[in-house]
């Protein structure tokens, strides 16, 4: 092994409790949730943008950002200080991310036409690219700071359960505050008020979990893995392409589902905006309580097999969603949606987080950050098509925005949250059954692998070692 290959190490970093990283989710998911929980809802519904500018700045605002994620995430694996290559990144993007935020829900009323399309434009897309700043290097960190999927698998579904917990405060609990609390249904100031309070427990908490986080020396190797070949290295690999694709399918659902409920309560549900707190509620704490559940039958039956199963769960749901015609139906068809959300909470970053080790195992380099990063520009597709079928809803249905709502405003918004969220569901949970994923690292009490060199001489077990469609379960 060259002295080029990795640092002088005097003794390992100290392990990481699982729940001082999970609690970082809370902090990571709070603004950008409430983004995207509630800009159409602020903007379209309240301010009167219309929906075609919406989607022509969604279809802006994912192309910038499917660039500068691959670019954020080569700069964290490249960075070298003496507080870690992610910890940096993660303290100085929270407060900009915060400020993103409390601006973007400050538009000035008096805006109108272009000037509210280019307040939106700018204070979207500087959310979502601090977001992704932050996001890069919080997700970096699973792999590097959890070796083992048993391991792994009990952080991820602790900070899923805090993600969720986030979720309940920046989405259920968000439209009360807003119409109700701090402003009404036709006011935007409690927004800006609530923005200000999210915004705050976002920087304490992302900053409190980085300064905990106590990354390992010898993923920080002298040789900075370069962007092109990283790139290609990247793109080639089959894996890349078709966990990415499909895991979009289930991004995509859920974003339509979080940027539109509130609207199906208002004109599908026939209710008040604050009586989305029931609905979203009861999908969260389902959500919650499965994580437990799923975390287990990841034990006994391995993450592909639940990954599976949780697409199909969710697919269904939204058919019960469809046909719900009151509070009392929407929730109980809630109750399936949180089911099949909790599932793929608790699964999805195990089955990305397998390419990850398998990509390190075939370079010697560990390019966690430029890897999610990719992997973003799949997430991306999310605002793209939130921003499409928003604006086919004036194409199909009328409906343009809240000043010009169409005929039936009700079944537009019962087709965005139900009959799109399924049909993509649907293609994932059908397209899942084909993907072939490398075996997990055995769990062995005590391991520390050792840091890797020659990495040229090293089988690629992405593209080379065999996969089983039916693996074994992951405590066997």
């Amino acid at each position: 092994m060259t002295s080029s290959s990795v640092p002088d190490i005097a003794a390992p970093a100290r392990a990481t409790p699982p729940w001082r990283y999970a609690i970082g989710m809370f902090g990571t998911s709070i603004p950008i949730n409430m983004v995207k929980g509630s800009m159409i809802l602020y903007y379209v519904d309240i301010l009167g943008l219309d929906v075609r500018a919406y989607g022509i700045v969604m279809a802006i605002y994912a192309v910038i950002d499917a660039v500068d994620n691959p670019v954020l995430g080569y700069l964290s694996d490249r960075t070298r200080t003496r507080f870690g290559r992610r910890r940096p990144w993660l303290v100085v993007g929270a407060p900009l991310l915060a400020a993103s935020m409390i601006a973007f829900f400050s538009a000035p009323t008096s805006l109108k036409g272009l000037g509210l399309v280019m307040w939106f434009a700018v204070f979207a897309i500087a959310c979502e690219a601090f977001d992704s700043m932050i996001n890069a290097n919080y997700g970096a960190l699973l792999p590097e700071l959890f070796q083992h999927e048993r391991r792994r698998a009990v952080a991820n579904g602790l900070r899923q359960g805090f993600q969720l917990a986030a979720l309940v405060l920046s989405l259920a609990v968000t439209p009360l505050l807003t119409t109700k609390v701090f402003g009404t249904e036709e006011t935007t100031g409690g927004f800006r008020t609530t923005a200000i309070i999210y915004g705050i427990i976002a920087v304490v908490v992302i900053v409190y979990m980085a300064l905990g986080a106590r990354e390992s020396p010898r993923y920080s190797t002298n040789i900075r893995p370069p962007l092109w070949s990283s790139i290609w290295s990247i793109v080639s690999n089959r894996l890349f392409w078709t966990v990415g694709l499909v895991g979009a399918c289930y991004g995509i659902a859920m974003a339509i589902v979080l940027a539109g409920i509130q609207l199906y309560v208002k004109y599908s549900l026939g209710l008040p905006v604050s009586e989305a707190l029931y609905l979203q509620a009861v999908v969260i704490l389902i959500a919650v309580g499965g994580l437990a559940v799923w975390t287990r039958i990841v034990a006994r039956k391995g993450a592909l097999w639940a990954w599976r199963l949780a697409f199909a769960v969710l697919a269904i749901s939204f058919v019960a969603l469809f046909f719900a015609t009151d509070l009392v139906t929407a929730l109980l068809a809630g109750v399936l949606v949180g089911a099949g959300w909790s599932g793929m909470l608790a699964t999805n970053d195990l089955i990305t987080a397998r390419v990850l080790d398998a990509d390190a195992a075939a370079h010697g380099q560990h390019r966690e950050g430029l890897f999610l990063s990719a992997f973003g520009f799949f997430g991306r597709l999310n605002s793209i098509v939130t921003g499409l079928a928003l604006t086919s809803l004036g194409v199909f249905f009328g409906y343009n925005s809240g000043d010009d709502p169409g005929a039936n405003p009700g079944f537009a918004f019962r087709v965005y949250l139900c009959v799109y969220p399924f049909l993509f569901a649907a293609v994932g949970a059908i397209a899942a059954r084909f993907v072939r994923v490398p075996q997990p690292t055995a769990d062995q009490p005590g391991e520390s692998p050792s840091p890797l060199s020659e990495p040229s001489r090293l089988p690629d077990p992405v593209n080379d070692a065999p996969v089983s469609d039916d693996e074994d379960p992951v405590d066997r």
